[in-house]
């Protein structure tokens, strides 16, 4: 249990390291690690290209997962009950099954063999991994208050057609968990205020626009003059250095999540 004061928890956030805690409720449990930046089906792409979106590899890497103990392949009839999802495990293990089909209506469910506790007023979103896409299947996501519930959670995964297929390997990421404080959401004002109400904004964002106009008309050209050869395969990339088309740099850009990973529990 974190030993950080309630009234405590904006300060502590903000200069302290923050405990989460994972305490195993089974010997047969799931191995956490800090999530992979890399994705294979982006690594297929030619060039790697989407490994050029900032957003969507920092996204990758913003949470701890949860690995699958056991190769299995599921199949969903169709059928509301229970015994429509057949589970074919890839080797035997004691029951129960670390997946099973427990609510029925093509859901497939894992007993996370945790029991987690974040600091006070903080959450734990439990999710799919991010920006990993699975056929047959969806990520269904919770919401857990795990600075006082005694009670473990489960994961699960929505079959979104019949009679397909679906195949989870051993050591393949089936929860993404992802600390959140509680009431952070609430905090913020939604408000739609035109452009042009920011003067120095939108001064910003019409250089950002002509540039990347630009570079797009220049890699057109490319594709029919040796001139503008050095233009085929150049992108833009102030974002991703973290700085404005003016050259300014942001104060807190981030390329890169360096979670920590889970330590083992001490001998004593």
């Amino acid at each position: 249990m974190s030993s950080i004061d309630p009234g405590d928890v904006e300060t502590a956030s903000e200069t302290d390291d923050l405990t989460l805690l994972a305490l195993p409720t089974t010997r047969h449990g799931a191995t956490i690690a800090p999530a992979p930046r890399w994705r294979d089906w982006i690594n297929a792409m030619e060039e790697r290209w989407a490994n050029r979106c900032l957003p969507l590899i920092v996204a990758n890497e913003s949470g701890w997962v949860l690995l699958n103990p056991i190769a299995f392949t599921a199949r969903w009839s169709g059928e509301a009950t229970r015994s429509a999802v057949t589970i074919d495990l890839d080797e035997d293990a004691p029951r129960p099954h670390p997946v099973e089909s427990h609510f029925g209506y093509g859901i497939l469910t894992w007993s996370v063999p945790y029991l987690f506790r974040t600091p006070p007023g903080f959450n734990l979103l439990a999710r799919g991994p991010a920006n990993w896409p699975k056929d047959g299947v969806c990520a269904l996501e919770g919401l857990v208050e795990t600075d006082w519930s005694i009670a473990t959670f489960t994961m699960n995964w929505k079959f979104t057609r019949p009679d397909a297929d679906v195949r989870f390997e051993k050591d393949e990421p089936f929860c993404m968990i992802v600390p959140q404080r509680r009431g952070e959401l609430e905090r913020f004002v939604p408000e739609i205020r035109a452009l042009s109400a920011e003067p120095e904004i939108h001064a910003e964002a019409e250089r950002w626009s002509r540039n990347r106009d630009g570079m797009q008309v220049r890699k057109f050209l490319a594709s029919y003059s040796r001139d503008f050869e050095d233009f085929r395969t150049a992108w833009e990339q102030d974002y991703f250095r973290g700085r404005t088309p003016e050259g300014r740099p942001a104060d807190e850009h981030e390329t890169h999540r360096k979670l920590r990973p889970f330590t083992p529990p001490s001998a004593d």
